[in-house]
Formats: C-alpha cells, sequence, structure tokens
C-alpha cells in the first residue's frame, strides 16, 4: 500500500482578516470538515506553507495585486476516504488560487466538473465558487503541487516536495480506489506518492495501471484550455476516462 497510513484531517484555512476563506466544501450531508487542531495535521495539509521560496514570493506578489484572491495553498476538496481521486497538477492563476477550491474559476473546470457529473460523481455540473453548494459524490479533487506557479509551470523540486502532501492523501484511500491523473506531472506524482519507480508506469491518455492495495491509476491529458482547444483532449475522450473509473468502481462495489 502507498505509505503513511493513517486518517487525514482536513483543516478550513482561515483568511487574513479572520473569516473562513474558500477551500474544502461542505461533505455529502453539508457537515463541516475538520479543523486543523495539531502539529500532525498540518504535516498533511499547511494553509500557511511557504516550503518553496519560489512558490511563496510568487504568491505574496499576487496578494497585493489581487488582495481579493485566495492566494494560498489551496486545499483539496471532496468528501473523505472517497473512492475516486483526481489529481490535478496545480492551481490555476484565476481558477483556484483565486477561489480556493481546485478547477473553480477557469477553463479547466468546466470540462471535469461537466464529467463528474455526468458520471454521478458531482451534484450538479458547474462548479461557480467554493460556497456554491457544489457537493463530490464518493469523490475528491487534489493537485501534484498546492501553490500556483508562475506560467503554470511547477519545477522538479517543488513538485518533490509537496508530494509528502498527496502522499498522505492517498493513504486514506480504500482499497481499490481508482485514482485518475491528470497529465504526466501528476502520473508522475502519484507514482512517488506510492514509492514506485516512474518506470513501473509510463504514462499515456487512458493508461490503466495497477497500483497496491488494489487500487488502479487512470491516465488523461490534463483538461487545460491548450488541450482542449487544440483537441489533442475531446470530451468524448475524457469521457471514456470517468467511464471507465466508474466501471472499475462498479465492479469493485460487487
Amino acid at each position: 500500500m502507498c505509505p503513511h497510513e493513517h486518517r487525514l484531517h482536513y483543516p478550513t484555512p482561515v483568511s487574513r482578516r479572520g473569516t473562513v476563506a474558500p477551500g474544502l466544501a461542505p461533505g455529502p450531508r453539508g457537515k463541516d470538515l475538520f479543523q486543523m487542531k495539531t502539529a500532525t495535521d498540518r504535516a498533511v495539509f499547511d494553509p500557511d506553507c511557504a516550503a518553496c521560496p519560489r512558490l511563496a514570493g510568487y504568491l505574496a506578489g499576487i496578494r497585493q495585486r489581487h488582495p481579493h484572491y485566495h492566494a494560498r495553498p489551496v486545499p483539496a476538496f471532496g468528501t473523505h476516504a472517497p473512492r475516486l481521486l483526481v489529481v490535478g497538477l496545480a492551481p490555476g492563476l484565476h481558477g483556484a488560487n483565486a477561489t480556493g477550491r481546485p478547477f473553480t474559476g477557469d477553463h479547466a473546470g468546466l470540462l471535469l466538473y461537466a464529467t463528474l457529473h455526468a458520471h454521478g460523481f458531482a451534484s450538479r455540473p458547474q462548479s461557480l465558487s467554493a460556497d456554491d453548494g457544489l457537493e463530490l459524490i464518493d469523490c475528491r479533487i487534489t493537485n501534484a503541487v498546492k501553490c500556483v506557479p508562475p506560467a503554470n509551470r511547477p519545477e522538479p523540486a517543488e513538485v518533490r516536495r509537496c508530494n509528502e502532501f498527496l502522499a498522505r492523501e492517498l493513504a486514506t484511500l480504500p482499497a481499490r480506489a481508482v485514482i485518475v491523473a491528470l497529465g504526466a506531472i501528476a502520473h508522475g506524482a502519484v507514482l512517488r506518492a506510492c514509492e514506485l519507480r516512474p518506470a513501473a508506469a509510463a504514462f499515456a491518455h487512458a493508461a490503466e495501471h495497477a497500483l497496491p492495495a488494489g487500487r488502479v491509476l487512470l491516465d488523461s491529458y490534463h483538461c487545460s484550455r491548450y488541450n482542449t482547444q487544440t483537441r489533442r483532449l475531446t470530451p468524448a475522450m475524457f469521457d471514456a476516462v470517468f467511464a471507465r473509473a466508474r466501471r472499475l468502481l462498479d465492479e469493485a462495489a460487487r
């Protein structure tokens, strides 16, 4: 199994003005998620993390230019111990970095949330803001890197440094869970978090890889504006990946 098997507690980040900032949405029954109380919780997700100097400096500049933006590490969004985990690259500058919810506020989220809804993983097909009432169903969305990087390009050292958070998150997944990696960097981050060598599974769209504990890794091209507008990724191609995820989960439940 992936390392660091223990229960994960998600914090509710607090803004600099003292109010609850956009972040994790309520769970499937509308209950609040855990408040951060211990150093262990902070090791899992640190809303004030500044471990990467380049990213911390970039965020500081964003807070000056856009004081209303979230502009901090972005926590995962979704349910506890889901059977489906979607792993993206990093928050978008005017998307998750602004709203505090993954894939919310920019183009990439349009196709993602519509596809999740089509396969029963989301309560509605659009994510408009962190407080819009959207709920994920047996699903959570996270990123390989929790802070927005300049030009949307995290450096390899930043991906490695953030990987501990992803490893602890993967440890909460049940056996036979499905992980969808959006892009090659997310794919590599999942392998590293499970202590697998990159050669163990090559990235390719719609590729399927066995992970420890009966989990399955499905690959997809990232649902970025560039990939969808150039037709490298079509809605049908993306839909097929999540249709496969749904079939795998249905088979595992029998």
